[in-house]
């Protein structure tokens, strides 16, 4: 996807959902969802680990299926290998953008999300690519 599509979607954007968020500020799937809530984004963190317990101001669902509301953006913090496991869910969502967080690929996952028109950015981190994009700090 090339930087001036990005930058639309980007701006656009307003809810992310987050599959894989934790609790552990020293992990990625921790400081970059804060980043993008501190940026004014709202964050709905996914992880059965931590269902329940609160995170960037919402609280922990334990799958995408408990999200009842639209989604711009699904960042993507798991395994390449446990992709095709939430296939279903990630296309009963329909998120605007699915963003497969640096290091994460799977050609399979990417194919049917390309298949059911819902746009793919892999192996790139979202907070990186948003500070390149839009100056933040």
């Amino acid at each position: 996807m090339k930087d001036g599509e990005l930058r639309t979607y980007l701006g656009r954007a307003r809810t992310i959902a987050v599959l894989g968020a934790h609790q552990d500020p020293t992990r990625p799937a921790h400081y970059v969802p804060r980043y993008l809530w501190e940026q004014g984004y709202r964050i709905l963190p996914v992880n059965p680990r931590f269902a329940g317990e609160e995170l960037f101001g919402a609280r922990v669902v334990a799958s995408l299926e408990e999200i009842a509301e639209p989604v711009d953006i699904l960042d993507v913090f798991r395994p390449s290998g446990a992709l095709l496991g939430h296939l279903p869910e990630v296309l009963a969502l329909r998120p605007g953008l699915v963003w497969l967080q640096s290091g994460i690929r799977h050609p399979g996952f990417e194919e049917a999300l390309a298949e059911a028109g819902i746009p793919v950015v892999v192996d790139r981190c979202l907070m990186v690519e948003h500070r390149r994009l839009f100056g933040a700090p």
